[in-house]
């Protein structure tokens, strides 16, 4: 999610008849200034320890999904958003159902429950670096840290901050760019100072060891590092030629991208051996041994700050977004009951952040109960990817219908070959979601039959069986008409 630290597509989840509340198209946008958002919104960190454990395969694993995913969902969506307004949940409803719309919104929701612990545990073992190194493989240690963080977000969100929306923007710069810069600097200076690098950078080692349907778990986990790519696909009308511009604008993303997921995942692997790579403080891991090279150590915690504020940052927008296009759209059409549609004082829907909160700190707890800190930041980051790839497989879906049934709908971009790009995003999606159940190396010697259940059990009860619930149990009178807005806000929580 990497995407998740920008939440405009989350912003723009609302029905047609509400008044348009997220951010319109920048006028006069040129293809590379969309290039440059949408790499803000898909580039991270955080997912670099991750690959680095494949040393010079992680090439191999960033661009797979890359070429199977990433492009179609860029171009598919720039259709869709040309369109229709109204993100996912609009271009669901219009090309299948408004049930299966509310499903689409709802995973889009759902997913940010099992991020939220991912990216705090990623936090709790960065702050380790400044605290105590060997509390980022402390269970315990986690979930403390990842409970505090999150209810301190709910108390933040709650109040209607709205200066929290830059905290995303600056994040990105002091978080990730200045960050990711330095740590491949310090690896090129390393490795051309003579040292070896941890990790064989042979082209033997181009591929990852074959070790069957365990190896290709390790690319599904990339579909969520892209994820993100059709946030901001709204602003396609505003490029000049947008059917020239838009795609030299994905590619030229793409690329942005890929530098860097990839180069700060191959320099973490020059300098921390594989078997004592940490998924939740490897960036930290290799921070602090290219410091410590070069007697520098004093920057270690001053970068650990940099990346604490950016996640933090990145959590704290996206607690308002997903939760806010769900609301307006269950109140407008019912989804929910009239307790989680309830807002404070403040107009923020703060019933929703609680209770997911409450299923937040029942999932931070199984980082105290799994001995394997980065066997359940593993589990965790599959549950995630595994939500959000019906997101993917219902917009595609979408598209290849409303072309088929609406095909003179005025769009002000048209993909190419949009069909065959469905189906591919189709067939990847759908071999993502089937291969997820497969566990890899990095789950460690846990019992596959428990990680299945973990995983299967996460994606059926939260991303299938609760949205089933409420379609199935509303009633009309769930319905909150947009005159009684100010009624629902003084009887909020």
């Amino acid at each position: 999610m990497s995407t998740m630290d920008v939440p405009s597509e989350a912003e723009s989840e609302i029905p047609a008849s509400q008044p348009r509340t997220r951010k319109p198209a920048v006028p006069g946008m040129t293809w590379m200034t969309l290039a440059l958002m949408t790499t803000a919104s898909v580039a991270s960190l955080r997912s670099a320890p991750t690959m680095a454990v494949y040393g010079l395969a992680c090439v191999f694993l960033y661009v797979v999904p890359a070429i199977v995913f990433l492009m179609p969902t860029a171009l598919v969506s720039a259709e869709l958003a040309s369109g229709w307004n109204g993100g996912v949940y609009r271009w669901v409803s219009e090309g299948l159902s408004k049930p299966l719309g509310f499903l689409a919104v709802w995973c889009q929701f759902a997913m940010t429950i099992f991020y939220y612990p991912s990216l705090l545990a990623y936090v709790a073992g960065t702050i380790a670096y400044v605290i105590d190194p060997s509390l980022a493989g402390n269970g315990v240690y986690t979930a403390i840290v990842i409970m505090v963080l999150y209810w301190t977000g709910v108390w933040v969100s709650s109040r209607g901050t709205k200066a929290v929306a830059g905290l995303s923007s600056l994040g990105l710069i002091i978080g990730t760019l200045i960050p990711g810069t330095v740590l491949v600097v310090l690896g090129f200076v390393f490795l051309g100072q003579g040292n070896g690098s941890a990790a064989p950078m042979t082209a033997g080692h181009l591929l990852p060891q074959w070790t069957g349907l365990a190896s290709l778990v390790l690319i599904v986990n990339n579909f969520l590092s892209y994820s993100g790519m059709e946030m901001n696909a709204v602003h396609v009308s505003s490029l000049k030629n947008p059917a020239r511009e838009y795609p030299r604008s994905m590619f030229l993303a793409m690329g942005l991208v890929l530098l860097i997921f990839i180069l700060p995942a191959l320099a973490i692997s020059w300098v921390v051996p594989a078997d004592q790579l940490s998924l939740t403080a490897g960036v930290m891991q290799a921070f602090d041994a290219f410091f410590s090279y070069f007697h520098i150590g004093w920057l270690t915690p001053v970068v650990a700050v940099a990346l604490v504020a950016a996640a933090l940052g990145g959590m704290l927008t996206w607690l308002a977004g997903p939760s806010k296009g769900l609301l307006l759209i269950s109140r407008e059409e019912g989804y929910l009951p009239p307790f989680l549609q309830k807002l404070n004082k403040n107009g923020i829907q703060q019933n929703i952040l609680v209770t997911q909160g409450v299923v937040t700190t029942a999932i931070a707890l199984m980082y105290a109960l799994i001995p394997d800190v980065s066997s359940a930041y593993w589990i965790f980051s599959v549950i995630t990817t595994q939500v959000y790839l019906i997101v993917y497989l219902l917009m595609f879906a979408a598209a290849i219908r409303l072309r088929r049934t609406r095909p003179d709908h005025p769009r002000g971009y048209r993909a190419p070959a949009l069909v065959p790009l469905c189906v591919l995003g189709l067939l990847a999606s759908l071999a993502a979601l089937v291969i997820g159940f497969v566990p890899s190396s990095q789950f460690g010697g846990g019992s596959v039959w428990s990680y299945i259940a973990l995983v299967g059990g996460g994606l059926v009860v939260l991303g299938l069986l609760v949205p089933y619930l409420f379609l199935r149990l509303r009633k009309p009178n769930w319905r909150t008409p947009a005159g009684q807005d100010g009624a629902a806000a003084d009887g909020g929580a």
